[in-house]
């Protein structure tokens, strides 16, 4: 029996991980698409006048066990997987590429919603219901309803091949990122990093049945190794190491994938009446066209670019003091480190016993319930895809279910790097009945010891309290359709929530409610707190230089035809040349692991940080004036921004919100830059 093909006899409907086998998978799928294909049947073959019940709402609850399906398993792809599970996502992409396509080329199902788009303003549509038909409309137009069949079959054609780049480039990059190790046996080479770094490359050596120490590409290894280690050769080494993820002309090599990628998106906008693949997605963000984007891309590069400048030869002529004449990349977190303790007197290690996860974690679930009345509760009784992951139960104030909220915090060999939210189940209204969220985190964190329990760095907290922010517009999604649920909202508009939460973390108010020592449980010391905000803007012209490095080089990739481009290296250095502070390593390239914008959804859509970072700093202003916990604005918050997904226009929410359109000087005085 094929466990994925009933509906879940379990606690809160929750996915049966540990009753699920690989093999499952494809004929799952397989047979879901066939479901989600007579789901469509029934909606054109209805005789009755198209409405928005029988065709717009019938076509957004199609196909649910497939959603379901492929939701379990992608996120497994992401998070637990293996060569089978590659393989099998190999074989079901073009699969899911060509249903999509199904739905999209449909003529009569086309018809039928054109039918009813094109009396809307005669209908009694709610803002939801307008938002819904307006989405789905577009969805039709934007993906070549309008097309002919020979452009039809060739768009398909396409996105097939799209999906399985992607794919290819994603597992490339954990290839790529597990292939590498730093295997040290003389205790010399240790010198400068910390015990508990020290503990933890002895332990990943063990697990490897080697002596010595191992340090690898994954970031709670990497970041303390590039902070803290004293020789400048093996910083060198594994910095070139994560730099050449996938440019190393080798079978995991993700050059020419990265240059079909983008040519395809050309070619795919191209084939739907747009001038490139930035314009057909911008048309869908708050920004609206690249034009806009390149501007405010270039207005934060002239405001930031001289404090940027000043920030390197600060930190150029400090490592000068020890000898360092040609200062690198593999220089920077290290004397960073040095002259953050020397200017601040602050030693990221003295902030660690601090921030245990536990309580980082219960501290977030705390500021939670102060802020919207939410409770959290581990549970034991659910099925969870791995040992690690914790589960819980989310509760309203009336004890009312609100969400299932799972965790998984630690580097492991089948999981991608970096850290992100997800879902597993989404919120809905059906028949009266409110289905409501199942939503993860996951991230890779600090792993605990024999001797010590997982400490944070203060940028894993702050990368924690940025995904719950993702998980917290899940989890108090209440929207009617599941398309409009959450985190479905403009990308430009979806990192608000979880860059406003990072705002806590440098609140002594918020602080005192977690940041306990781990072993006497005294609260963070006032001077530790002081020094935290104090230090919160140093170096920020070079981090915000770093960001519009990483925007810009994603829209040369997407706002200009590639069909001439040959070499992905010369054409990154060229996008690089306005941004760049440290000399070029020839055996670097940015691009091939660029995984938020070839394997993410982030193509043309990485400034949307920067962007959102506009509103959080205007929102987080708001809680300040009023008062970091304040009810009332908090509330409001959950209202008009967490609780209505996509179902209105985002200005338009952030404005019912703040009362007000954002001002961007609120960013700039936060960073300091004004």
């Amino acid at each position: 029996m094929n466990i994925l093909l009933n509906s879940f006899k379990t606690k809160y409907s929750t996915a049966p991980f540990s009753k699920i086998k690989n093999e499952h998978f494809k004929p799952a799928i397989i047979s879901g698409i066939e479901n989600a294909k007579n789901d469509i049947d029934n909606i054109t073959s209805n005789k009755d006048f198209p409405t928005f019940e029988n065709t717009i709402e019938a076509l957004e609850f199609s196909g649910m066990q497939l959603k379901r399906i492929t939701s379990i398993f992608f996120n497994l792809n992401s998070s637990e997987t293996n060569s089978e599970i590659q393989k099998i996502a190999q074989e079901v992409s073009p699969l899911l590429s060509d249903f999509a396509n199904d739905i999209r080329l449909n003529s009569q199902l086309f018809e039928k919603v054109k039918t009813i788009y094109n009396q809307k303003n005669q209908l009694d549509l709610t803002p939801e219901q307008q938002t819904l038909l307006d989405n789905q409309y577009k969805m039709f137009v934007r993906n070549g309803a309008n097309l002919s069949s020979s452009k039809k079959t060739k768009l398909r054609a396409i996105d097939q091949q799209l999906s399985k780049l992607s794919l290819k480039f994603g597992e490339n990059v954990l290839a790529e990122t597990n292939d590498f190790e730093l295997h040290l046996t003389d205790k010399q080479h240790l010198n400068g990093l910390p015990n508990g770094v020290i503990e933890a490359a002895k332990l990943i050596a063990e697990s490897k049945n080697k002596k010595g120490w191992i340090f690898t590409l994954d970031y709670p290894s990497y970041i303390p190794f590039m902070t803290y280690a004293d020789e400048r050769n093996l910083r060198k080494k594994m910095s070139i190491a994560f730099g050449a993820k996938a440019f190393r002309n080798n079978k995991n090599d993700n050059q020419k994938n990265v240059l079909e990628i983008v040519k395809l998106r050309h070619q795919r906008a191209n084939l739907l009446g747009y001038k490139s693949h930035a314009h057909f997605v911008l048309e869908e963000r708050m920004a609206e066209n690249p034009e806009n984007v390149i501007d405010f891309l270039n207005d934060l590069l002239d405001k930031s670019k001289l404090a940027a400048k000043n920030d390197f030869k600060n930190l150029s002529d400090y490592a000068k003091k020890d000898g360092i004449s040609d200062f690198q990349k593999w220089d920077s977190s290290y004397y960073s480190e040095k002259l953050k303790k020397e200017k601040f007197d602050l030693d990221e290690e003295l902030l660690k016993p601090y921030f245990k996860l536990e309580n980082v974690l219960n501290g977030a679930f705390l500021i939670a319930n102060k802020l919207f009345d939410i409770s959290f509760t581990e549970i034991n009784d659910i099925d969870k895809y791995h040992d690690e992951v914790k589960t819980y139960k989310v509760t309203d104030n009336n004890n009312e279910f609100v969400a299932i909220f799972y965790t998984d915090f630690f580097p492991r060999e089948g999981k991608r790097g970096g850290a992100w939210m997800t879902s597993f189940k989404d919120q809905w209204i059906q028949n009266s009945k409110n289905s409501r969220p199942h939503i993860s985190i996951v991230c890779n964190f600090t792993k605990p010891t024999k001797t010590k329990p997982s400490l944070l760095t203060f940028n894993e907290v702050t990368t924690l309290f940025h995904e719950f922010g993702h998980a917290l517009h899940g989890m108090l999604a209440n929207t009617t359709y599941p398309s409009l649920s959450g985190t479905s909202v403009l990308w430009d508009f979806v990192e608000l929530p979880s860059q406003l939460m990072e705002n806590w973390c440098y609140e002594k108010e918020a602080l005192h409610l977690f940041a306990k020592h781990y072993e006497t449980n005294e609260p963070i010391p006032m001077e530790l707190v002081k020094k935290i905000k104090d230090s919160s803007n140093f170096l920020e012209g070079m981090t915000t230089l770093r960001q519009l490095n990483f925007g810009l080089l994603d829209m040369n990739w997407h706002n200009n035809d590639p069909s001439n481009i040959t070499s992905v290296k010369d054409y990154e250095k060229n996008a690089f040349k306005d941004t760049q502070l440290f000399p070029d390593t020839a055996e670097n390239c940015m691009s091939t692991s660029f995984s938020h914008i070839f394997q993410g959804g982030y193509s043309s859509g990485y400034y949307s940080y920067k962007w959102a970072e506009v509103l959080d700093a205007d929102a987080f202003e708001y809680f300040k004036e009023k008062g970091i916990f304040n009810k009332k604005v908090a509330l409001k918050f959950k209202e008009h921004i967490l609780s209505k997904g996509g179902t209105e226009k985002p200005m338009k929410l952030y404005k019912q919100f703040r009362g007000k359109k954002p001002d961007a000087n609120a960013l700039l005085k936060r960073a300091g830059l004004i």
